[in-house]
């Protein structure tokens, strides 16, 4: 799959957000070693701290489909005028399985720029500070 095919799955998941309270709703789209992608939208809770943000949607799709150490690409995307970056809790959360995973992150006119999951997130805790 091409980094413009991701970066469109993702966009295509915009409007699957539910997102009564912000407004702001994001898509994401992650690609795995062997073509499988799974793809998510942000779900908004009424009580604020039960909110998914896409890119924890795909990761747990792709987790509860038996994906842990193969991830390469995530798309996430938004509708506003800066880059939809991924959240400290997002960020976290796919550092867990993939430090180096290479992110496309997207704005509204489709521009979108590339880096590494460790750039944004230097330093991170994950299984191997446990050992």
């Amino acid at each position: 799959m091409t980094d413009y095919d991701l970066v469109e799955l993702a966009y295509s998941m915009l409007s699957r957000s539910y997102v009564p309270y912000s407004k702001f709703p994001v898509g994401a789209a992650l690609l795995c070693s062997d073509g499988s992608v799974f793809t998510g939208c942000n779900v908004e809770n009424a009580a604020y701290g039960s909110t998914i943000c896409a890119e924890r949607t795909a990761l747990v799709k792709a987790v509860s489909e038996g994906h842990r150490d193969d991830f390469v690409r995530l798309a996430v995307v938004g509708e506003s005028s800066d880059y939809c970056w991924p959240c400290g809790a997002c960020r976290q959360m796919l550092y867990e399985f993939a430090p180096e995973l290479e992110l496309l992150v997207g704005r509204a006119d489709h521009t979108v720029t590339r880096l590494k999951l460790s750039d944004l997130l230097p330093h991170g805790f994950g299984p191997k500070a446990l050992t």
